[in-house]
């Protein structure tokens, strides 16, 4: 298997990777193997998106385009 060595990363990106990691029960190498593996996984923006769940209708994201709002200066 080969390695991959990553230099210069942030403090506060480790940091976020580890609580990440720990999160989810496995070492900080494990999840950067399954980042790695999620980001760079074969298929197009529409198979991904297509992976999201169904929630809501398309009525809950159309504009309110006559409601009226109350400004306070």
């Amino acid at each position: 298997m080969a390695q991959l060595i990553v230099r210069n990363l942030d403090d506060d990106l480790v940091g976020r990777l580890k609580r990440r990691a720990a999160d989810h029960g496995r070492s900080a190498e494990e999840e950067h193997r399954q980042i790695l593996r999620a980001a760079l996984r074969p298929g197009s923006l529409l198979d991904r998106l297509q992976e999201f769940p169904a929630v809501g209708e398309d009525a809950d994201f159309e504009p309110v385009r006559d409601a009226q709002r109350e400004l306070s200066w």
